[in-house]
């Protein structure tokens, strides 16, 4: 029996593909490395896979687990040097990495067409959208002029992009983040390939903007009998797209096999660590999350032993002793590099599922430690030499809220809907416009200079980015110690003292102080970028899309971390995120922003149980779930379209124009008011009330039995 023949019950075999001896991209011992000023660090260490044609297999893992770099390798995209690539893996027969350089690139973008992560990296900002893709087609095709343009307008209407005639001439910086990322696709269908590689194509987009593309690529695919490699660190997705994945570890295979038994029955720790650490709405609540410990090894060893042992709760003698090889289960055609996938078989958990509570979390307080009240944020447009106001970005317009101390604020809501604004002026990193910010019962608009330094001090932000968020040249004592320079808080021998024990509460190693930002994980930089705002003890800590950009299995101990934090210190969070999932992991509330307007507010429970507005309903329904079962069964977004634009927000309901539940002439004309509907839950909507109108716009994620 196949890989085909074995999907989920819950899944549709994709039109187009056979089962057959032959398959369309095999790759045999693939080896890729970089020489580096530190030596030699091996990112692929002999990966070994095969692609059936019309199937879909994921590629998953942590950073640095040699996704990417792979599928790099086998398109000749790895500049050489400092980088090297050997082994094979052939096309249709050919072994891509004996090709010449002018035979690879007739291959590339006709044959197999690649999706990157970053669409604005990959896209010309200088030319044309409908430019880029000609080319393609001119080049590949040999189309004539009025050919390739007939093409385009088809290509950009397949994907989902509106009025392709027109919008074909605009620019990409004229396009949002996820039809940019749908530019890249119809570039990459341009030539009809035979391959689509995905790499992370969906990781920085809004989860109702990552419904749409994985619902669009799946149509495509079945239009097209494309194979589809989808290279991710998000299991939620793979999940709903997938027939086989390969879990890579170190720069090796450690699992493969069907989507469903992936999932269901996975035969490595590692994949059942994954699995663990994502943030579910489909299961119980867990206050702590599951962590994978420490961190993936230094790529540039490669020792003859399991290289996940060191981080492994099943390891054991023979782990230490040799490495395992990738091998048949009791699964047909699951494959594990794990010496202990027998007691994986038989029920053991290397990771259990916690569903205790932090031990003495502080309840919050009755008093409210920040204010907002009717806060305005207003970006003037200006046109013209004389650069005259002929419009303005309503970024925040009328937001009031309120957090208690002790208390964590889930502030969630599409990139484009004001949280990052909001969290920005709240520390007058930004000037409002109109309304008040009051931090303790002082207004914040009231103070400056000195004053607002002092103020400063007891509240600090969390920013999404912690690379760009430090200075690269300053070693990590440097960085935490800085704040506390600037302010004057001790004498040397106490900032070093301090230093440390901030290092050490963060959860990293004394000698962590001396070395430089790009010398740690992603996850390492956010516990120093926390250590830093910790520095001036402060009460109110906003994290701005905190663990957004992290892998799962980082991603779990940051929550962790930040909820150990507030226990410990009795912090306050304003804690802002664009997945619900992650909200309620570590929200007290939730308030909920579209375009510039609190359209819900509620204590987490209710929120979760109970949405009453139709905005939240669709992101809980949007929120990718890790289960084939619930994920496969959803062919279509929650939320269809694109945020309109806040400098022309729609009259009346500014969600109207996406929700599935408007009423025209009541929500398109009357701007609704955010009123208390139940006890502490406030929701801006016209139809909240209307009999069946939650039940008919929302159905809670259940996971089958």
């Amino acid at each position: 029996m196949t890989a085909q023949a074995q999907r989920s019950p819950a899944r549709e075999a994709r039109p187009g593909a056979v089962d057959g001896p032959r398959p369309l991209l095999e790759i045999r011992d693939l080896r890729a490395w970089f020489d580096t000023s530190q030596g030699r660090a091996n990112a692929v260490n002999g990966l070994s896979l095969r692609l059936d044609p019309g199937e879909t297999l994921a590629i998953v893992g942590e950073s640095g687990s040699g996704k990417s770099v792979s599928m790099l390798s086998i398109m000749g995209l790895i500049p050489s040097p400092p980088g090297h690539v050997r082994g094979q893996a052939f096309f249709e027969g050919r072994d891509l990495l004996e090709l010449s350089g002018a035979d690879l690139r007739k291959v590339r973008g006709r044959d197999i067409a690649m999706v990157f992560q970053d669409p604005m990296s990959s896209l010309n900002p200088v030319m044309r959208v409908g430019d880029q893709i000609d080319e393609v087609l001119r080049l590949h095709l040999r189309m004539t002029p009025r050919q390739a343009s007939a093409r385009v307008v088809d290509l950009l209407g397949r994907v989902g992009i509106p009025d392709a005639v027109n919008r074909a001439s605009d620019y990409p910086h004229q396009f949002s983040g996820g039809m940019r990322q749908r530019v890249m696709i119809a570039m990459a269908l341009a030539c009809g390939p035979k391959i689509l590689i995905a790499d992370e194509p969906t990781t920085a987009l809004d989860v109702t903007i990552q419904a749409q593309i994985v619902a669009l690529v799946r149509d495509l695919q079945d239009e097209f009998a494309m194979s589809v490699i989808w290279i991710t660190h998000d299991l939620g997705v793979v999940a709903s797209l997938a027939d086989r994945v390969a879990v890579m570890y170190a720069g090796r295979i450690v699992e493969e096999g069907p989507v469903g038994e992936i999932y269901g029955a996975s035969r490595h720790p590692y994949t059942a660590g994954l699995l663990r650490s994502v943030p579910r709405l489909d299961v119980a609540f867990a206050d702590r999350l599951t962590e994978i410990p420490g961190s993936p090894p230094d790529m540039a060893l490669d020792v003859d032993a399991c290289a996940f042992s060191v981080r492994c709760p099943m390891a054991g003698e023979a782990c230490d002793a040799a490495r395992p090889p990738l091998a048949e289960t009791d699964l047909a055609g699951h494959r594990s590099a794990c010496w202990h996938w027998p007691a994986l078989a038989g029920d053991a958990d290397p990771f259990p599922t916690s569903l205790e509570s932090f031990t003495g979390h502080r309840a919050p307080g009755d008093k409210a430690l920040l204010v907002v009240d009717d806060l305005r944020v207003y970006f003037p447009i200006r046109r013209g030499w004389r650069r005259r106001v002929v419009g303005a970005v309503r970024a925040v317009d009328g937001v009031s809220l309120a957090i208690r101390r002790g208390e964590t604020l889930g502030l969630v809501g599409e990139s484009g809907s004001g949280k990052t604004t909001l969290g920005r002026t709240v520390l007058r990193l930004i000037e409002p416009t109109d309304g008040r910010v009051l931090f303790a019962g002082e207004d914040l608009a009231s103070i400056g200079g000195r004053e607002l330094r002092r103020m400063r001090r007891r509240m600090q932000m969390v920013f999404q980015d912690p690379g760009a968020a430090m200075n690269p040249g300053m070693r990590v004592r440097d960085i935490i110690a800085e704040p506390l320079e600037i302010q004057g808080a001790g004498s040397r021998n106490e900032i070093r003292d301090k230093v440390a024990g901030l290092v050490d509460r963060v959860g990293l190693p004394a000698k962590a102080m001396d070395r430089y930002p790009h010398e740690f994980s992603g996850g390492q930089r956010q516990r120093i970028v926390i250590a830093r705002a910790l520095a001036l003890e402060p009460e109110l800590l906003v994290c701005d899309e905190a663990v957004s950009s992290l892998d799962v299995s980082v991603q779990a101990q940051i929550i962790n971390l930040l909820r150990g934090l507030q226990r410990d210190l009795g912090l306050t969070y304003l804690f802002i995120a664009h997945d619900l999932a992650i909200i309620r992991h570590i929200s007290d509330r939730v308030a909920v922003m579209y375009l510039g307007r609190v359209v819900e507010v509620a204590d987490r429970a209710d929120i979760y149980s109970r949405p009453l507005h139709p905005y939240t309903q669709g992101l809980l329904r949007s929120a990718p779930v890790p289960d084939p079962r619930i994920a496969g069964a959803r062919r279509e977004p929650a939320i269809k379209g694109d945020l309109p634009s806040a400098a022309k927000p729609p009259s009346g309901c500014r969600f109207h124009t996406r929700c599935a539940i408007a009423e025209r002439g009541l929500c398109d004309v009357e701007e609704p008011v955010l009123r208390e509907l139940a006890p502490g839950q406030f929701v801006a909507c016209h139809l909240a009330e209307s009999p069946g109108a939650v039940t008919a716009a929302f159905e809670p994620v259940r996971a089958s039995a």
